[in-house]
């Protein structure tokens, strides 16, 4: 099955500093049919103002994974950590028991991100924050794990949830293959381009909610750039 969620049926506001869209429930927008895709809470498709940003604010008890499309992010919190995440990278916030953090563009020009959400297993915890580069370079052709809390996924970003973030680059005319199962929840995003999954076309910044199969076949009709969650 799959549910295609065009970029134009997203939820979002655009604050001025912040132009925001929602795949899911998120702040002042609500539907009922798109709360979470499996443990897949949030994904937000953000462009943030250079020399702006989200001041400290308190999280607790959910993961949340950035992955930086063009510009760069920094990141302070409460347990002392900083750092700044370029495009293509990535980092990961467990929330745990609770933490407090700022992601600020420092950058002369815009920011864009996606902002993922998974629920955790379990509650509590020591919150804990990473960031590390995934150059396209190593993605292209193929699915890379860039965060994950699944055994055996190597030297992803760790998280505590049933779920990973993998990303791929593809050239138009290729197609790559992401195996899975039925009883798991896969949201694919393009971050550029177009690809074909089945019969279906998704273009950049589109939502694909796919469940209900044992692989996912993806042809890029475009040069193309996507980012993938595969969630409990």
């Amino acid at each position: 099955m799959i549910d295609l969620r065009p970029f134009d049926s997203l939820g979002g506001a655009d604050h001025g500093w912040l132009d925001a869209h929602h795949h899911f429930s998120f702040a002042e927008y609500h539907d009922p049919a798109r709360t979470n895709w499996g443990r897949l809470r949030v994904w937000n498709d953000d462009v943030i103002a250079p020399k702006t940003g989200f001041p400290p604010h308190p999280h607790r008890d959910m993961e949340i994974i950035t992955y930086i499309r063009e510009g760069a992010i920094s990141h302070r919190d409460s347990l002392g950590n900083s750092g700044r995440t370029e495009a293509g990278d990535v980092q990961v916030m467990s929330a745990g028991s609770g933490i407090q953090h700022a992601e600020f563009n420092e950058e002369a020009v815009e920011t864009r991100l996606f902002q993922i959400w998974i629920l955790p297993d379990s509650r509590g915890g020591e919150p804990g924050w990473g960031s590390r580069p995934f150059p396209k370079d190593d993605r292209a052709g193929r699915f890379v794990t860039l965060a994950s809390g699944i055994a055996g996924d190597g030297d992803a970003l760790p998280i505590r949830a049933n779920a990973r973030v993998v990303g791929a680059t593809i050239k138009a005319g290729d197609t790559i293959t992401y195996p899975t199962a039925p009883d798991r929840h896969v949201y694919l995003v393009p971050a550029t381009g177009k690809v074909r999954i089945d019969d279906v076309d998704v273009n950049a910044r589109d939502g694909a909610a796919i469940t209900r199969v044992d692989a996912i076949t993806v042809t890029a009709l475009e040069d193309s750039e996507i980012v993938l969650v595969d969630a409990a």
